[in-house]
């Protein structure tokens, strides 16, 4: 991205290191602390010297705000976003804010109608309807 471009998430113009790098979603990173946490007291005797407060403070935050807690859901999840062809940006606010409305997913990612393969009211529709069954199952 030129210096003189504005970024502007709304148009996914967030620089090309942040559209080639893989994010991550609450649940998924809340997977990945709480596996290490339980390997951190496995090895030690007294897990709490060896777990930063900054780590537990981070384990805390994504398990509070995490939509799925099942690992499989999770892997669903990433699974019908990704077949939507979302950036990853896309597809982890999709994942951790869970829209309930067509309006509310466009209104929270504008990048879902504003880009060149912007997706339609009706593909949203059935992705937030696949998305919602799996909730349900949770």
């Amino acid at each position: 991205m030129s210096g003189e471009e504005e970024e502007n998430a709304a148009e996914l113009k967030i620089g090309d290191e942040f559209l080639k790098a893989k994010c991550l979603m609450n649940c998924e990173v809340s997977l990945i602390l709480e596996h290490k946490y339980e390997q951190l007291q496995q090895t030690s005797d007294d897990p709490m010297n060896q777990v930063s407060q900054v780590f537990e403070k981070s384990l805390q935050y994504v398990k509070r705000f995490s939509r799925y807690k099942n690992p499989d859901a999770v892997r669903q999840v990433r699974e019908i976003l990704a077949r939507y062809q979302l950036a990853e940006f896309e597809l982890c606010v999709l994942g951790n804010l869970c829209p309930e409305t067509v309006e509310e997913a466009i209104a929270v990612v504008p990048s879902i109608k504003s880009r060149g393969r912007a997706q339609d009211d009706e593909a949203i529709e059935k992705m937030l309807n696949d998305l919602s069954l799996i909730k349900k199952f949770e």
